[in-house]
Protein backbone atom coordinates (compact mmCIF):
# COMPACT_ATOMS: atom_id res chain seq x y z
CA UNK A 1 0.00 0.00 0.00
CA UNK A 2 1.28 3.47 -0.85
CA UNK A 3 2.28 5.76 2.01
CA UNK A 4 2.42 9.54 2.15
CA UNK A 5 5.88 10.77 3.14
CA UNK A 6 5.46 14.53 2.76
CA UNK A 7 2.59 16.98 2.50
CA UNK A 8 2.67 20.75 2.03
CA UNK A 9 -0.43 22.69 3.06
CA UNK A 10 -1.47 26.30 2.60
CA UNK A 11 -3.28 27.14 5.85
CA UNK A 12 -5.11 30.21 7.13
CA UNK A 13 -4.87 30.35 10.93
CA UNK A 14 -5.74 32.80 13.69
CA UNK A 15 -2.85 34.39 15.60
CA UNK A 16 -3.56 32.03 18.50
CA UNK A 17 -2.35 29.38 18.93
CA UNK A 18 1.03 30.82 18.03
CA UNK A 19 3.19 29.18 15.39
CA UNK A 20 5.26 27.14 17.85
CA UNK A 21 2.21 25.66 19.55
CA UNK A 22 0.43 25.11 16.23
CA UNK A 23 3.38 23.21 14.72
CA UNK A 24 3.99 21.27 17.95
CA UNK A 25 0.38 20.11 18.06
CA UNK A 26 0.66 18.79 14.51
CA UNK A 27 4.00 17.10 15.26
CA UNK A 28 2.44 15.38 18.28
CA UNK A 29 0.01 13.52 16.01
CA UNK A 30 2.74 10.94 15.32
CA UNK A 31 6.16 10.29 16.87
CA UNK A 32 7.88 10.42 13.47
CA UNK A 33 6.23 13.62 12.13
CA UNK A 34 8.54 16.53 11.41
CA UNK A 35 6.70 19.82 10.97
CA UNK A 36 8.00 23.05 9.44
CA UNK A 37 5.82 26.15 9.27
CA UNK A 38 6.51 29.36 7.35
CA UNK A 39 4.44 32.51 7.75
CA UNK A 40 3.79 34.08 4.35
CA UNK A 41 1.29 36.79 5.23
CA UNK A 42 -0.09 38.42 8.37
CA UNK A 43 -3.15 40.59 8.76
CA UNK A 44 -5.06 41.94 11.72
CA UNK A 45 -6.71 38.64 12.75
CA UNK A 46 -5.06 35.85 10.76
CA UNK A 47 -1.84 34.44 9.34
CA UNK A 48 -1.35 32.61 6.06
CA UNK A 49 1.18 29.85 6.63
CA UNK A 50 2.77 27.04 4.66
CA UNK A 51 2.92 23.85 6.71
CA UNK A 52 5.29 21.06 5.65
CA UNK A 53 4.79 17.71 7.35
CA UNK A 54 7.20 14.84 6.75
CA UNK A 55 7.00 11.33 8.15
CA UNK A 56 6.82 7.65 7.32
CA UNK A 57 3.05 7.31 6.85
CA UNK A 58 1.25 10.64 7.09
CA UNK A 59 -2.49 10.46 7.69
CA UNK A 60 -4.27 13.44 6.13
CA UNK A 61 -7.65 13.30 7.92
CA UNK A 62 -6.33 13.62 11.51
CA UNK A 63 -4.16 16.54 10.36
CA UNK A 64 -7.05 18.45 8.83
CA UNK A 65 -9.28 17.69 11.83
CA UNK A 66 -6.68 19.10 14.23
CA UNK A 67 -6.09 22.15 12.05
CA UNK A 68 -9.83 22.89 12.11
CA UNK A 69 -10.01 22.24 15.85
CA UNK A 70 -7.35 24.94 16.32
CA UNK A 71 -9.54 27.42 14.40
CA UNK A 72 -7.64 27.25 11.12
CA UNK A 73 -8.51 26.00 7.65
CA UNK A 74 -6.63 24.29 4.84
CA UNK A 75 -6.78 26.42 1.69
CA UNK A 76 -4.94 23.95 -0.51
CA UNK A 77 -2.67 20.94 -0.67
CA UNK A 78 0.33 22.36 -2.52
CA UNK A 79 2.61 19.31 -2.64
CA UNK A 80 2.42 15.62 -1.82
CA UNK A 81 5.10 12.94 -1.84
CA UNK A 82 3.83 9.37 -1.85
CA UNK A 83 5.92 6.21 -1.95
CA UNK A 84 4.39 3.09 -3.47
CA UNK A 85 4.56 -0.33 -1.90
CA UNK A 86 7.10 -2.79 -3.21
CA UNK A 87 4.81 -5.79 -3.14
CA UNK A 88 3.02 -6.68 -6.40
Amino acid sequence: MASTQKIVLDVLKPHQPNGVDFAAALADLSPDYQVRMTVVEVDEKTESVIVVIEGENIEFDPITELIEKMGASVHSVDEVEVHGSKTP
